[in-house]
């Protein structure tokens, strides 16, 4: 795994029995168990490779409410004082800080959205503001270069993804309720069509209630169970590189390239929306719903090749519960970097500052980041299967709003009153014939 990531110890023993089990050791797994642990419920978190492995541990970090489409800024807002409440009552460092977010731009295209979003999001208190020509200038004077604007948004902030997940899985274990590593759910047990056992492959936990929260496993989970949830992946390329004392923001976004600050003395930096998709048997399956998307963001998505095919991640085969299953050859999904977006995102780091030019990369990732057409997640029951909630296809957007998700789905499973309205996020909008309604950003 070149991704950084920090690594725990394993509950040792398997339960028998829970009150609830989540599949997927993420950060939206993770976050759900804890919430749901510290209102005295014992949870046990099955994970089929490491928690935080894929997808919670290569994202950018970010924290952010900034350019959050409409369904999911409530939630996002609630994250932010989630993730400082966190480190308050766990006593566990997530990495998490509200150093602010800075975007620069010379574009129309991007500044005139900024500033219709910016007037929706002050108006339900948001702190975010448009910035001028000479602030933007200032603010990104390490650019050398000369900016037509951007936008400034204070309260927002990054974590760590490298230590965030394995630290609410600590937290978790905290409370008494146990996490268990290298360890698939095959599964679900019901019961007069109610579910009433998880089947893993190191046997079988009783427990009345499931939540799956497996990232870019759960529509081929889901197929199992002859549940529809369109779900399609793309590959995204990141790289660190050492920064040492150089000065550069916590958290910068330009269309040349965005960087972050990874833990000391290194930066990440991405290309925003660059990534590929390749095609795969489930791809092909819900290629019509994902037309809008595609068509809204076709410039920044290339074809990819036979990785997710190779990965296996989105099978449509059926498998058996005795046996073992396609999570079990694919512990942790671990694409290799997209050499060609290392080389662009090096030149354009280089032109953007020229300081970076010699600083030497340290290490370099890729990930499948699971999306939904719309670009917004699923949670909630599936109706048909009392007991079981979804909850994935969070569209590259899932680590900021972890505790809030986290939180929410834990309300929903518990009937507790929703910390935001759930029903933006039902499953049951992707039905034939509903208009789909691709997020702005």
């Amino acid at each position: 795994m070149p991704a950084p990531l920090r690594f725990i110890a394993s509950t040792p023993t398997l339960p028998d029995e829970a009150d609830a089990v989540i599949i997927g050791g993420g950060i939206i797994g993770t976050f759900t168990a804890y919430y749901m642990a510290r209102r005295g419920m014992k949870v046990a978190l099955v994970e089929k490779g490491v928690v935080g492995g894929e997808q919670s541990s290569r994202n950018w970090g970010w924290c952010r409410q900034q350019n959050r489409d409409e369904r999911e800024l409530p939630l996002a807002t609630k994250a932010l004082d989630l993730w400082a409440a966190f480190g308050k009552e766990s006593g566990e460092d997530t990495g998490f800080r509200r150093c602010g977010l800075f975007y620069v731009s010379n574009l129309d295209e991007e500044l005139e959205p900024w500033a219709r979003w910016g007037e929706y999001a002050r108006s339900v208190g948001v702190k975010t503001r448009m910035l001028t020509s000479d602030e933007a200038s200032e603010h990104a004077a390490f650019t050398g270069q000369r900016w037509r604007g951007g936008v400034h948004s204070s309260n927002d902030g990054i974590a760590d993804p490298g230590r965030a997940v394995p630290a609410v899985a600590k937290a978790l274990m905290a409370l008494g309720s146990t996490v268990h590593q290298a360890c698939a759910a095959r599964g679900i047990e019901t019961t007069g069509g109610a579910v009433s056992a998880v089947i893993t492959e190191r046997g079988t936990i009783r427990t009345r209630q499931v939540i799956h929260a497996g990232g870019a496993w759960a529509s081929s989970f889901f197929n199992q169970l002859g549940i529809r949830f369109p779900q399609a992946t793309v590959r995204q390329t990141i790289l660190a590189v050492g920064t040492g004392p150089l000065t550069l923001p916590d958290a910068f976004y330009s269309d040349s390239i965005s960087i972050t600050r990874r833990g000391e003395g290194a930066h990440t930096l991405a290309i925003s929306g660059r990534a590929q998709v390749d095609p795969t048997l489930q791809f092909l399956r819900f290629n019509r719903q994902f037309i809008p998307m595609f068509r809204k963001r076709w410039k920044k998505v290339s074809p990819g090749g036979l990785h997710g095919f190779r990965a296996g991640h989105e099978t449509l085969s059926r498998w058996r519960l005795d046996r073992p299953t396609p999570m079990e050859a694919m512990r942790i999904l671990d694409p290799v970097a997209d050499p060609t977006t290392v080389r662009l995102t090096l030149k354009r780091a280089g032109k953007l500052v020229p300081a970076l030019a010699g600083m030497p990369m340290v290490a370099s990732w890729a990930g499948f980041v699971d999306s939904t057409p719309d670009g917004v997640p699923v949670m909630g029951e599936i109706p048909g299967i009392p007991g079981l909630i979804l909850a994935a296809g969070f569209s590259g957007h899932g680590f900021g709003i972890g505790p809030g998700a986290g939180h929410l789905v834990a309300d929903i499973a518990t009937g507790h009153e929703p910390i935001v309205d759930p029903r933006p996020y039902r499953l049951s909008r992707f039905s034939a014939g509903e208009k789909i309604d691709v997020s702005e950003f």
